[in-house]
C-alpha cells in the first residue's frame, strides 16, 4: 500500500479518512464547481476556444490530478496566465482555422505534460527554486496588462482584429466612436458588482453570481436583441478520447513552446501549493506535483481541454470552505460534468461583455503592487528586473519576454558571484569574537593587521578581481598593515585558477612586506592546493582554525620582534 500510496496520495488519505470530513469536503467541491464553471467558460474565451472545452478541462484533468497530487488543496484547471499564453503561443500558428487551432491547443497540453512527467521521473521538481521572485511578479503584471486589454473591446462592443497589447490598444482608440453603450453598461454593471461582493461577501462565488445577474437582466430586459453579444449554444455531453494528428512536424514546432508553457505552469501551480501547503501544515513534494500536474495536462489534451495548472481563485476557495483532502477535486470535476451534460442552455445565454468583466476583474487580481513596491525598496535590480519582464511580455510576446528576463536573472547571478561582497573585520563593542567593522562606529580593526573575508566561491572568473581587491585594500590601508589574515569561512568552492590566484597573491603580499596567514580553511582546498604547495609556502605556522588563534598568534609574534610590529 506504501508504493501505491506513493503513486495515488489520495488513497493514502482516505485510508485515515474522517466521517465528519465528508461534509466539508463536499460543500468545497460544490463551492469550486460554482467558482469553476463560469470562470472556465471564461477562460476559454480568453483562450479563442469555444466555451465547452474550459468545461472540459475542468474536469477529467481535475479528476486525475486529485489521484496524483501530493497536495490537499490545490485545484487545477483553465488559468488567466495560462490562456493568455495558449492564445500568445499558438494563434498566429493557425490563422483562422479553429479546428486546427483546437488540435494546437490539445497537442500542446499533451507535449507539456509529457515533458513533466518525465521531468518528475528525473526529479526536476528542484527546478521551482530557479526561478526568481520578481520575474514570476513582471510575468504575472505583464499578463495581466495584457490581459486587461485583450478584453477591453469586449466590454465596449467592438470586434477588435489586433492581439498584441500595444496594437490593441491603437485599435480601440482609433474605434472608440463605435463603442456599443448596452454591452458597456453590462460589462460594467457586472464589474462593479463583483468589486462589491468581493468587499463585502468575500467567500461568495462572485463570479457565478455576476454572470448570473446579468444573463438573467439581458434575457429579462431582451437586450439580446438589441446586439449585446452572447455565448451562444454550448453543446451538452461529456468529452470523448481524441489524439491530435499533427505529426512529428506538428510537434517539432510547438515543442518550444510546450518547454515555456511547462515553466509557467509548474511554477505557477507550485507556488500556489506551496502556500496553501504551509497555511495547513503540512509539506509537498515538488516532483509528484510535477508528475500529477502533467498527467493533468496530457489527459486534458487527449480528452478535448487545453492546458491547466493551480487555479489560485479555486484553491482560494477550497481552502475558505474547509476542504481536508484531494476529494474536494473529485466532487467539484463530477459536478462539473453534471453541468455539461445537464446545464449548458442556460450558459449559452451569458452575455459576452460580463464574462470580460469577469476576466478584467481576475485579471486585476493577478496584479501584485504590493509586490513591486517592495522590490523597489529592497532591490533596485531586482525591481529593474521586474519592470523588464513586464514589458518584455506586453512588447514582444509572453515565451520571449520571460525568456529573456531569465537570462537577465542568470547573468545578475554571475555579476553577484563574479563581484561578491567581503567584509573587513575587527573588534566590535559588546560581541564576542572579530565581527563586521560596519556594524557599528566604534568597531576597530586589529592595529596592523587586516582580516578579510571573501563573501562567495572563489572560481576562475573571480579570482583576478580577489586578487585585485587585497592588493587594493593593502595599498589603501595606512600605514602598511604588516598581516594579512584571509578567513576563508566563506569560500564555499575553489578551483584550479583560484589556488594559482592565492600563489601569485602570496608572492605579491610579501613583495610588499606582508605575510599572508589563512583562517578557518576548508578541507577541499588541499586538493587544489597540494599541487602548487600553498600549504608549504604559506607555512603551516600561518594557517589557523579560528581567527582568534590566527590574532593571538600574529599579536604574540610581534611582540617578540618590537612593540611597533616591525622590529624597531
Amino acid at each position: 500500500m506504501n508504493k501505491l500510496g506513493d503513486w495515488f496520495p489520495l488513497l493514502a488519505d482516505l485510508r485515515h479518512y474522517r466521517k465528519e470530513w465528508l461534509t466539508r469536503d463536499t460543500i468545497a467541491g460544490l463551492s469550486v464547481t460554482a467558482v469553476q464553471v463560469p470562470t472556465a467558460i471564461a477562460y476559454a474565451t480568453l483562450a479563442g476556444l469555444p466555451p465547452e472545452v474550459g468545461l472540459y478541462a475542468s474536469m477529467l484533468p481535475v479528476l486525475v490530478y486529485a489521484l496524483f497530487s501530493s497536495s490537499r488543496q490545490l485545484v487545477v484547471g483553465p488559468d488567466a496566465a495560462t490562456c493568455a499564453m495558449i492564445a500568445a503561443l499558438l494563434l498566429p500558428m493557425a490563422g483562422n482555422d479553429l479546428g486546427f487551432y483546437m488540435k494546437l491547443s490539445a497537442a500542446l497540453a499533451i507535449t507539456a505534460g509529457l515533458l513533466m512527467v518525465i521531468g518528475s521521473m528525473a526529479r526536476m521538481g528542484f527546478v521551482i527554486n530557479f526561478f526568481a521572485r520578481p520575474i514570476l511578479i513582471g510575468y504575472l503584471n505583464g499578463i495581466a496588462l495584457s490581459i486587461v486589454a485583450g478584453q477591453l473591446g469586449k466590454l465596449l462592443g467592438i470586434a477588435v482584429v489586433s492581439r498584441d497589447f500595444g496594437p490593441s490598444l491603437r485599435e480601440l482608440a482609433g474605434r472608440i466612436e463605435e463603442t456599443h453603450l448596452l454591452s458597456l453598461a453590462v460589462g460594467l454593471a457586472t464589474l462593479a458588482l463583483l468589486i462589491l461582493l468581493k468587499r463585502y461577501m468575500p467567500r461568495s462565488p462572485s463570479a457565478l453570481i455576476g454572470l448570473f445577474i446579468a444573463g438573467m437582466v439581458v434575457f429579462l430586459m431582451g437586450w439580446d436583441q438589441q446586439q449585446v453579444k452572447l455565448v451562444g449554444e454550448v453543446p451538452s455531453g461529456l468529452p470523448g478520447f481524441s489524439v491530435p494528428g499533427l505529426g512529428y512536424e506538428g510537434v517539432q514546432s510547438i515543442f518550444m513552446n510546450a518547454v515555456g508553457l511547462v515553466v509557467i505552469m509548474f511554477t505557477s501551480g507550485m507556488l500556489t501549493a506551496r502556500s496553501f501547503a504551509a497555511r495547513n501544515g503540512y509539506a509537498i513534494n515538488a516532483d509528484r506535483e510535477m508528475r500529477a500536474i502533467g498527467f493533468a495536462n496530457v489527459s486534458s489534451g487527449l480528452f478535448g481541454g487545453f492546458a491547466v495548472t493551480g487555479a489560485d481563485s479555486r484553491t482560494a476557495v477550497n481552502d475558505a470552505s474547509g476542504g481536508k483532502t484531494q476529494l474536494v477535486s473529485v466532487i467539484a470535476a463530477l459536478a462539473t460534468g453534471a453541468v455539461a451534460l445537464f446545464l449548458t442552455a442556460p450558459l449559452g445565454h451569458l452575455p459576452i461583455p460580463a464574462l470580460a468583466a469577469v476576466l478584467i476583474f481576475s485579471a486585476w487580481g493577478l496584479l501584485d503592487v504590493v509586490g513591486i513596491r517592495k522590490l523597489k525598496t529592497m532591490d533596485r535590480f531586482e525591481f529593474s528586473l521586474s519592470l523588464l519582464t513586464t514589458v518584455g511580455v506586453l512588447a514582444i510576446g509572453v515565451l520571449p519576454g520571460v525568456v529573456i528576463a531569465i537570462l537577465l536573472a542568470l547573468v545578475h547571478v554571475l555579476v553577484k558571484i563574479y563581484k561578491p561582497t567581503d567584509t573587513l573585520l575587527g573588534t566590535v563593542p559588546g560581541l564576542e569574537g572579530y565581527n563586521d567593522l560596519s556594524l557599528s562606529e566604534d568597531a576597530r580593526p586589529v592595529p596592523g593587521v587586516i582580516i578579510y573575508r571573501f563573501d562567495g566561491p572563489l572560481l576562475f572568473f573571480n579570482s583576478d578581481y580577489f586578487k585585485s581587491r587585497v592588493l587594493e585594500l593593502v595599498e589603501q590601508t595606512t600605514p602598511r598593515p604588516h598581516t594579512f589574515i584571509l578567513n576563508t569561512e566563506s569560500i564555499n568552492q575553489m578551483d584550479t585558477t583560484a589556488a594559482q590566484a592565492i600563489d601569485d597573491l602570496l608572492g605579491e603580499l610579501r613583495a610588499r612586506g606582508v605575510q599572508l596567514v589563512i583562517a578557518r580553511p576548508k578541507l577541499y582546498m588541499r586538493k587544489y592546493g597540494q599541487p602548487l604547495g600553498l600549504g608549504e609556502k604559506i607555512g603551516a605556522d600561518n594557517i589557523f582554525l579560528s581567527i582568534h588563534a590566527a590574532v593571538d598568534t600574529v599579536r604574540q609574534r610581534q611582540q617578540e620582534i618590537g612593540i611597533d610590529g616591525r622590529g624597531s
